[in-house]
């Protein structure tokens, strides 16, 4: 236990913090707390880029705990437990975790912590912030729920965390950090995490941090290294049916699958379940009893498979999940990043699997060329799709826009013209008057109508 404490100890930390990790079992700090922890205690904001599964709540819970522990304090009034760090989540499941963190490694300090999220009553919320809490732990729209009913205060914060920021802004958050941003002091700390760094989050990144320190432990939106990636192509229409046989045939017994609607995660839990697998979904439409529930079942072994979408993505965290499956192929290549992340953790060996539709085509090339490898293709007997598609899927010929963009490279400089268009300009010859015949009217001519009685049979013939 001495090389967990001098270890932790180098990084600066205090004594009950080391205790506390070492009774957690940490054995050395991992890279992302490495560098995050010293710049976080020397009250630098910081815009720190990791995988999923590298301790990055560590990185950035233990250094605040540290910065609030002078603050610290086991009296029961309110007054003296006001809101001093503030973690902003993306998901219901993550904020639950990154609480727990808080929670876990405080254990030896007299700080408190609390979590908001929206789907469960407010008042046991409410209850808990009036009671006093240090470290407030939300996703943005209950926390700006509570603060329009001025059940939250941040006249004394000091630490904001956005945590998983690429995320919050692809789920449509960034309207709602702003206006919680307009609410804090100005004068704080800045941490930004996530896992990707797109456009958008370094744009806000530099209306955020203040003269920030950077932290890059991972290549930019990489894939873990101890994962192994594999696709089997498939015919559309046999994609559940390739799903059962691989869990079946292979005895799987702790599957993560991830559609792209929370329609379809419903619907292929069902049919599985038709197939004899234990199998749940969990989504947004599930309410957050229901998705503990479904999660617990699946962390303890009584559900085989857990059939989530992206939304689960990012919260979930399942120690030593050995396969992910991509049952439909995410059209962002970031997502497949963010799916993958939940497997080959904290340095265990994970697999990648995804079914791969002749749809596919595009998606799949995009994520090769994020993550820089090929990814394999097997192909299972008896589910593959029929026709060419089956060579252009394996690699074995070029797919139709890459025949397309071959010929246009290959063609030169040279243009098929059309001769009509490059044709010199000819005025049409007057067109000739037509002489009309003797017995038809002029085109002009207002052509007679005949009478009524005639139509009716009323006139005589003429003799």
């Amino acid at each position: 236990m001495q090389v967990i404490s001098s270890a932790f100890e180098q990084l600066g930390l205090i004594p009950p913090l080391v205790a506390t990790v070492a009774e957690l079992g940490y054995s050395k700090p991992t890279p992302v707390q490495e560098q995050a922890i010293p710049l976080v205690l020397s009250g630098r904001d910081l815009m720190a880029g990791a995988q999923t599964g590298t301790g990055k709540t560590a990185a950035f819970a233990l250094p605040i705990l540290q910065r609030l522990a002078p603050f610290a304090s086991p009296s029961a009034s309110p007054a003296r437990h006001p809101v001093r760090a503030l973690v902003l989540t993306p998901t219901r499941e993550l904020a639950v975790q990154v609480a727990e963190s808080f929670r876990d490694y405080g254990a030896k300090l007299p700080l408190r912590s609390t979590v908001i999220y929206g789907g469960v009553d407010m008042n046991a919320q409410i209850d808990q912030l009036r009671k006093g809490v240090e470290v407030v732990v939300a996703t943005p729209g209950r926390l700006l729920d509570h603060v329009q009913n001025k059940t939250v205060m941040f006249n004394q914060l000091s630490v904001l965390v956005l945590d998983e920021a690429d995320r919050m802004l692809d789920m449509g958050f960034l309207p709602d950090i702003k206006r919680i941003i307009a609410l804090l002091p100005r004068e704080r700390q800045n941490l930004l995490f996530s896992a990707t760094f797109p456009d958008e989050i370094r744009t806000l990144a530099k209306t955020l941090l203040r003269n920030p320190a950077e932290v890059q432990v991972a290549a930019r939106n990489a894939a873990a290294d101890l994962v192994t990636h594999v696709m089997h192509p498939v015919a559309r229409e046999k994609k559940r049916e390739l799903l059962s046989y691989l869990i079946q045939t292979r005895g799987l017994r702790q599957v993560l699958v991830f559609t792209g609607t929370r329609i379809g995660a419903n619907r292929l839990a069902h049919q599985l379940r038709r197939d004899h697998i234990h199998a749940d979904a969990i989504h947004g439409d599930k309410s957050q009893g229901e998705r503990e529930v479904a999660l617990a079942d699946f962390k303890s072994g009584k559900t085989t498979v857990l059939v989530a979408t992206d939304v689960a993505s990012r919260g979930l965290d399942i120690e030593g999940l050995p396969q992910v499956i991509n049952f439909d192929v995410p059209h962002s290549p970031e997502d497949y990043v963010h799916r993958i992340g939940r497997t080959g953790r904290a340095g265990m060996t994970g697999e990648a699997i995804s079914l791969v539709s002749p749809q596919d085509h595009d998606a799949v090339a995009a994520i090769e060329r994020l993550i820089k490898k090929r990814i394999e293709r097997v192909l299972i007997p008896n589910f593959g799709p029929s026709g060419p598609s089956v060579a252009t899927m394996m690699g074995d010929q070029p797919s139709h826009k890459d025949r397309e963009r071959r010929r246009s490279r290959s063609s030169g400089p040279k243009r098929q013209v059309d001769p009509i268009f490059s044709k010199p300009y000819e005025p049409a010859a007057p067109a000739a008057t037509p002489i009309p015949a003797a017995n038809q009217e002029a085109p002009q001519a207002k052509r007679k109508r005949p009478q009524l009685a005639a139509l009716l049979g009323g006139l005589k013939k003429a003799s």
